[in-house]
């Protein structure tokens, strides 16, 4: 079965300026986040990639976009069911005044509990993630075979449940998985396991180093700004 490579969209705006964004329609790239997806297609010179599935939010679809200049015979995908978590009421709210909401320590603890108010659930976003894998799984290895490499361009926490899936590990433990903007996750599906061959790479070790202020314990909704 194939090999699925994980970008999660470069730094945004919503990133930056610390808000769960969601699906607020008009969130772009900020200056880092241009810079790390035009760096894609360098990162990823060796892969032969048999298509680009990507999230419809205008920041994913900024980040493959170098990636699909630089590869003009790849189609790009649009699916719906890797975008973000419909957050719902929580939409464009600041992630400092969320961070004192009830709900708040559920999403931490027991995320598989959270339905978001006027939003969705964390296991429904989980699944139709999955699913949306499954398919593309099934199509890619039809059309390009067995050994095929494609691409999708997601979210922070859509990538996060996906790697949960693929590990089998329950969904209340992904907030032990981190993955920085403009990240690199692979996942390679075969008809025994899923095989989790890298997580969270970005080539830069920027965000190991010590912190001015130290990081808090509970994981960024959304999946955080990554290195400063």
């Amino acid at each position: 079965m194939p090999t699925l490579i994980l970008v999660r969209h470069g730094r945004s705006t919503a990133n930056t300026a610390g808000l769960l964004a969601g699906w607020t329609p008009g969130v772009t790239l900020d200056d880092r986040g241009r810079a790390q997806a035009a760096g894609l297609p360098g990162r990823l010179s060796a892969l032969p990639l048999a298509e680009i599935v990507t999230s419809p939010l205008q920041r994913c679809r900024e980040t493959v976009r170098p990636l699909s200049e630089a590869r003009p015979a790849l189609t790009v995908h649009e699916d719906d069911r890797i975008g973000e978590a419909h957050y719902g009421d929580w939409t464009g709210r600041k992630l400092a005044e969320l961070n004192d909401e009830p709900m708040m320590r559920v999403v931490q603890g027991h995320p598989s509990a959270v339905a978001f108010p006027g939003g969705e659930s964390m296991r429904a976003m989980s699944t139709r993630a999955a699913e949306a894998v499954r398919e593309w799984n099934v199509r890619v290895e039809r059309d390009h075979g067995a050994d095929a490499v494609y691409l999708m361009c997601s979210h922070g926490d859509i990538i996060k449940a996906l790697v949960a899936d693929a590990l089998g590990l329950h969904l209340d433990l992904f907030q032990r998985i981190s993955v920085e903007p403009c990240s690199i996750t692979v996942i390679r599906y075969t008809r025994l396991r899923p095989y989790l061959v890298r997580l969270g790479d970005t080539g830069d070790f920027a965000s190991l180093a010590p912190h001015e202020t130290p990081p808090e314990g509970d994981a960024p909704v959304g999946g955080g700004a990554g290195a400063p």
